[in-house]
């Protein structure tokens, strides 16, 4: 199996919207993703099998110096393959490209590991309100 990652890959909404449905448990939306990234992102990355959209992840910026993870998500009979570690390795490599100073990732507990551990983020103090 040979996976390939592609910096602001062209992607079908109605995949996107499929494989997030999945990814994230929740029904097949009708979201218009290709107008979301290109207007609020730095990039993305899509990662294919044979041709097969797998993975995604969105990397969202504030135009300047601090870029986000946003998204992550990999198909999931491929999950545990190193396909999402990939995802974010073209995120940073992206990101680094762009001259960003910063990437940054929130997550559920659950994937602690997944970012720290095999992705290589560091622990930081931050805040969120719930809207």
């Amino acid at each position: 199996m040979t996976i390939t990652y592609e910096w602001r890959g062209d992607f079908e909404n109605t995949t996107v919207n499929a494989l997030h449905a999945e990814g994230f448990n929740h029904p097949v939306l009708d979201i218009d993703w290709l107008a979301q990234v290109y207007r609020h992102s730095l990039g993305w990355v899509c990662a294919r099998c044979d041709g097969e959209l797998v993975g995604f992840v969105n990397v969202a910026w504030d135009g300047g110096g601090h870029a986000f993870i946003l998204d992550t998500v990999v198909r999931a009979d491929l999950r545990h393959s190193g396909i999402g570690a990939g995802l974010v390795a073209a995120a940073v490599r992206g990101a680094q490209a762009a001259q960003c100073e910063w990437l940054h990732v929130d997550f559920e507990e659950d994937l602690r590991a997944f970012y720290f551990d095999a992705c290589g983020f560091k622990p930081t103090d931050a805040g969120l309100i719930a809207l």
